[in-house]
C-alpha cells in the first residue's frame, strides 16, 4: 500500500467547507485551560463536520497561535462563538431545540457506546476543565450525562481525546 500525498486527500477549501452540511452537533468548552486543547478540538471538530465550537469562560478564541498549532487552520474553517457564562451558552441552546449532553463521569451516566443519537435531534456536546471537569451547575443542566467507559488505573482521558471519542460517535451515528 501506499500512502496518499495531499492531492490524493481531495481536502476541502475552507469556503467550500463552510458551504458543506454539517451535523446537527455542537461543541461546548466549559473553561478549557490549554490552547492545545482548543487547538485540537477544532481540528476534530473540522474533521467530524461539527456545526460549531462554543468556546466559554477561560476558554482562549482565536486567533492564537498557540491555538493554531495544533488547530492547523481549522479555526478559520470551523465556525465559533464565545460566552462569558457557559450556563448562558446552554440556555441559548435549549432554547433552539439542543439537547445538552455532558460528557462527564457522574452518577447515573450513560456509557458512551449506549447512548444511541436520534438523526432527528439536535445535540451540544459540553467538555470541561482539565482537572476539574465539568462544573457542576452545568451538569445539573444537562438531558444526559455520558461518560466514556475506561478500564485502566487512570479512568482520566485529555479533554480533548474525550472530546474527539464523543465527537466520532456522534459522527457515526448521525452521518
Amino acid at each position: 500500500m501506499l500512502k496518499k500525498n495531499i492531492w490524493d486527500l481531495h481536502r476541502d477549501t475552507v469556503d467550500e467547507y463552510r458551504h458543506k452540511g454539517k451535523l446537527p452537533v455542537v461543541a461546548i468548552l466549559d473553561n478549557i485551560r490549554s490552547l492545545n486543547n482548543i487547538g485540537s478540538v477544532f481540528r476534530t471538530s473540522d474533521a467530524f463536520l461539527v456545526e460549531r465550537i462554543m468556546l466559554c469562560g477561560i476558554t482562549a478564541t482565536p486567533p492564537s497561535a498557540e491555538i493554531h498549532k495544533t488547530a492547523l487552520g481549522a479555526e478559520d474553517s470551523v465556525m465559533w462563538e464565545y460566552y462569558e457564562n457557559t450556563l448562558d451558552c446552554i440556555a441559548e441552546l435549549k432554547r433552539n431545540g439542543y439537547e445538552i449532553c455532558v460528557l462527564e463521569q457522574v452518577k447515573g451516566s450513560v456509557a458512551l457506546n449506549d447512548f444511541v443519537p436520534d438523526k432527528g435531534k439536535k445535540y451540544a456536546i459540553v467538555a470541561g476543565h482539565e482537572v476539574n471537569g465539568v462544573d457542576q451547575r452545568v451538569v445539573d443542566q444537562a438531558d444526559v450525562c455520558i461518560e466514556i467507559p475506561q478500564c485502566g488505573t487512570k479512568h482520566s482521558l485529555n479533554v480533548s481525546v474525550s472530546t474527539g471519542i464523543a465527537l466520532w460517535h456522534f459522527f457515526s451515528a448521525l452521518r
